[in-house]
């Protein structure tokens, strides 16, 4: 059982929904993102996304562009990212750690050294959103092999004919993307999500967590309470950019992560 399974085995016994958080590692700085990333358990976070910068980020909108650009301007590579789940690591051992991006840096680095230097470094689950299951013996199969959840993205444009094939060899839990296009573009319905949801349920036991477009606390109860939980990313980064105190901005997480589980 990785730390994601037992996160959601806690929160099932609690009958609590899910808070995930995004943040972009090295945004704006390294040491910034450390110590945001090192508050977000104790403003409610369940689970951490923690962004890998890459040059050509084809999923996100403007606010994740422009902090992967703040973040590999100031540095930040793989290798510092494995060292910031690893520094995160020193003081907590529970929160999970999904690591979110686009599978180039992984292949520059070779699949065999980046999943042994993932697993020391405490990462438990990977999302790749340029790797569709076609390409599963590329990642994901030698990811669950190494003890990593391989968690895949479902869409609104992810048919019932689709959907099996997305499934296939997922493991930790489903991200469904609640609008069709970029992170931060448009606003996520419970109305429209609802369905969908129970759409994929009824073909897996993972658990299904929302994310896009939602950006209020309000949003984040509305979302959740037709998931198992919601997924905040742009509007987090995007109190990042504004350059607040970290205090503040693990305020901002609070609010969000009391709406989810309020749900």
């Amino acid at each position: 059982m990785t730390r994601i399974d037992a996160k959601f085995a806690a929160l099932k016994a609690e009958s609590k929904k899910a808070f995930v958080a995004y943040i972009m590692a090295g945004d704006p700085d390294y040491d910034t993102s450390l110590e945001v990333m090192k508050g977000l358990p104790g403003a409610g976070v369940d689970i951490i996304e923690l962004g890998l910068p890459f040059t050509d980020p084809m999923a996100d909108g403007p606010t994740i562009q422009m902090a992967g650009q703040r973040a590999l301007k100031a540095g930040q590579t793989l290798q510092k990212t494995l060292q910031m789940a690893a520094a995160f690591r020193e003081a907590d051992d529970e929160t999970p750690i999904v690591l979110m991006g686009y599978y180039n840096p992984i292949h520059s680095r070779g699949v065999n050294r980046f999943l042994a230097e993932a697993t020391a470094a405490g990462i438990d689950g990977l999302i790749i959103v340029d790797l569709p299951p076609e390409e599963d013996a590329e990642l994901c199969i030698p990811a669950q092999a190494a003890g990593l959840n391989f968690i895949r993205l479902a869409t609104p444009t992810t048919d019932d004919e689709r959907l099996p094939k997305v499934l296939t060899n997922t493991s930790g839990f489903v991200y469904y993307v609640s609008i069709t296009g970029i992170t931060g573009a448009a606003a996520a319905q419970s109305a429209d999500v609802g369905p969908e949801v129970a759409r994929i349920k009824a073909q897996t036991d993972l658990p299904v967590i929302v994310g896009f477009g939602i950006r209020t606390p309000d949003t984040a109860q509305d979302i959740a309470s037709v998931a198992d939980g919601a997924v905040v990313g742009s509007a987090i980064v995007g109190e990042i950019a504004a350059g607040k105190p970290v205090a503040e901005g693990l305020a901002f997480v609070r609010g969000l992560a009391d709406g989810a589980h309020r749900a």
